[in-house]
This record gives structure tokens, C-alpha cells and sequence, in this order.
């Protein structure tokens, strides 16, 4: 998928986590000055605790020290993330502001990256939440695998507010949301959008967002079909090596 969405693997390196063993050390490490009561504060903890009630494991609570590791072995500067992950970010900063404090300098500290449109996009049953993958309805989220067909029938679904004016504004949070997803796949302003459907129903609307995202998904389901399999496990074991280069580099400061 990041291959055909674009991706380079001569400008990016793409590695399968798992592949650089240095991530779980340096989160253990990482572990030793990180605070229970940080953790508790996680938003996404509470959230998940409450969706999978009957699974609140250690590997769940402490996932944002092993984000921190992602982060920090690199010497990122920038972390493109949703809004829902920016506390997760200021952990990490506060993580690596402790251990240079403690330990002298060590990592870079970094800041989250934004984006001010889109920076949550919200479940297509649900406008209060937001759209995950591993939600419990596929109608909640667009997989980036979904079909003409299939894409049509969410839209189609897609919650909608009282009315029948097409505005994005707090009281409407289901359009505001299809707006967003409408402008940023198109590249046509909202205020555009707004403009264009005037007086017409929602059911019109819903029928171009829907082709906007088809549009938008074809051509890279187009390339992913033509993916090669060999040559993908090519560039994640090369990616493999040269993060891995960089990491264990990181992780001898750490040591030392």
C-alpha cells in the first residue's frame, strides 16, 4: 500500500518493525523512566480499555513507550500524526527531555506534524469518533482495498445530520466530516463544496462523494494489484539493514 500510494523506496526506508530488534530494546529502556500515572493519562488507552474490556494488557498499556522508541531511534525531527495521536508524541518529547536530562544528549526531540485539514477524519456511522480500521462495523471506516461497489454502499449509509442544508459547522458534524474527506480527495475548497450543492439533497452530495473516493482509490488499487510480492520483501529487508544501521548506531549512546 505505501508503495502504491506513491512512496519511493529510494527516498524512504520501509522496514517491517519486528526486522530491528532495536525498537523493543530501547522501549524497555525507555520503560524504566516512564511514569504509571503518564501512561494512565493516554487517551487511547482509556479508549481501547473500554472497546476490548476483556483484553486491558500490559503490551496495550505501555504501546506508546514502544511509539517513543519508533520515534526516537531515528533522530526524528517531525512526526506526521492525527490529532489523536499528538499526546502520544508529547510523551515521546518528554521522554527524550528526561533521559538527555538524566543521561546527557542524547535523542532529538520531536514535534508533532498536523495537518489542518483532515487531521481527523471521523467514523462514517459515527461522527463523534473517529474512523478506525479495526472498528467493529465496516461501516465506519473506507478501507483503502474497498471496491467501487462497496465504497458506494458506506457512502450511501454514511450518517447524516437533521436539515437538509450541506454545511460544514459544529452543529453538523456527519456533513463537516464528508465535506472534509469530499475536499481534501477532490482538492476543491469546502466553502466550493458548500457553494456547488445548494439546495440539493444530500442523497445528490453522497452520490459525487462517492465517486470522488473511487476516483481517488482506483488508480492505487490499480498499482497494488500489479505489486510484486518478491520485490516488495526486496525493499523491506533492505530497509531492514539500513534502518538497523542507524538504530544500533542510537541505541550505543543509549548503552552508554
Amino acid at each position: 500500500l505505501y508503495l502504491a500510494a506513491g512512496l519511493d523506496p529510494e527516498r524512504v526506508t520501509m522496514f517491517v518493525q519486528t526486522h530491528v530488534r532495536e525498537h523493543t530494546e530501547l522501549a524497555w529502556i525507555l520503560n524504566t523512566i516512564t511514569k504509571m500515572g503518564e501512561l494512565e493519562r493516554m487517551t487511547q488507552f482509556k479508549d481501547k480499555s473500554k472497546q476490548h474490556d476483556g483484553n486491558i494488557n500490559a503490551g496495550l498499556f505501555t504501546y506508546p513507550v514502544l511509539m517513543a522508541a519508533d520515534i526516537l531511534l531515528y533522530d526524528t525531527e517531525g512526526v506526521p500524526v492525527g490529532e489523536d495521536q499528538k499526546q502520544h508524541v508529547e510523551l515521546t518529547r518528554d521522554l527524550a527531555l528526561r533521559f538527555n536530562s538524566r543521561f546527557g544528549e542524547t535523542f532529538v526531540v520531536p514535534k508533532p506534524l498536523i495537518q489542518k485539514e483532515g487531521a481527523r477524519i471521523m467514523a462514517l456511522d459515527d461522527p463523534t469518533k473517529k474512523m478506525s480500521k479495526s472498528a467493529s462495523s465496516p461501516n465506519n471506516y473506507i478501507a483503502l482495498t474497498d471496491d467501487a461497489d462497496t465504497v458506494r454502499a458506506k457512502i450511501k449509509r454514511a450518517v447524516t445530520d437533521s436539515g437538509s442544508d450541506i454545511l460544514a459547522q459544529p452543529s453538523k458534524p456527519a456533513l463537516t466530516n464528508l465535506l472534509t474527506i469530499y475536499s481534501l480527495l477532490s482538492e476543491t475548497p469546502t466553502a466550493a463544496l458548500e457553494k456547488k450543492y445548494k439546495g440539493k439533497r444530500y442523497s445528490d452530495f453522497k452520490k459525487d462523494l462517492a465517486e470522488v473516493v473511487v476516483e481517488f482509490l482506483t488508480p492505487l488499487q490499480e498499482r497494488l494489484a500489479k505489486t510484486d510480492t518478491k520485490k516488495v520483501k526486496k525493499i523491506l529487508d533492505k530497509g531492514a539493514k539500513d534502518a538497523k544501521k542507524i538504530a544500533a548506531k542510537k541505541m550505543e549512546m543509549v548503552r552508554e
